[in-house]
């Protein structure tokens, strides 16, 4: 709950606040009239309208930040936000080539994070196991523009030819 009051010179009263995709949702509700503090059942009236304004705001907020998880970013490359395709590096030294997911879960509500393998899964396989993973994360259905957004995304054969000879950076 975002109710706050406020008891200051220049202010007397309840302020609702809320961010909601960026921006600064923000009430007052007085509680003076004529110069004089409310008291009793008048300012009862006075909190419970702010309270139901912050509630109606919460909502909003809720279903903007609902929206949000689902939302799917491929930026001008063709690479999801999300979705890493990278040479990982394993116990024995061998370089193997991998897509590596790490993203909010909404389902599980905490970050997750996992890696598939192209050499075991091939190109095409370890991508839809990527997608269905981070799919069901962000509960995005599989009959959604999202999921055929992600899908068509996919590295082609180029990519993995040129991540493959690429040089490790150092750092």
């Amino acid at each position: 709950m975002s109710v706050e009051l406020l008891d200051t010179p220049r202010f007397h009263g309840y302020r609702v606040r809320r961010q909601i995709n960026g921006k600064t949702y923000q009430e007052y509700f007085s509680l003076k009239e004529g110069g004089r503090r409310i008291r009793g059942a008048k300012r009862e009236r006075i909190r419970r309208k702010a309270e139901a304004r912050d509630s109606d705001l919460s909502g909003q907020q809720r279903n903007a930040r609902d929206k949000a998880a689902r939302e799917v970013h491929v930026d001008s490359k063709g690479r999801v936000r999300g979705i890493l395709f990278r040479m990982k590096t394993e116990k024995s030294g061998t370089k193997t080539p991998v897509f590596q997911i790490g993203i909010m879960s909404t389902l599980e509500n905490k970050i997750v994070n996992t890696t598939v393998s192209i050499h075991l899964h091939g190109l095409a396989g370890a991508w839809a196991k990527a997608v269905e993973f981070y799919a069901a994360h962000k509960k995005i259905s599989g009959k959604s523009k999202a999921y055929s957004d992600l899908l068509k995304a996919k590295p082609g054969n180029a990519d993995l030819q040129r991540l493959m000879r690429s040089r490790p950076r150092r750092g």
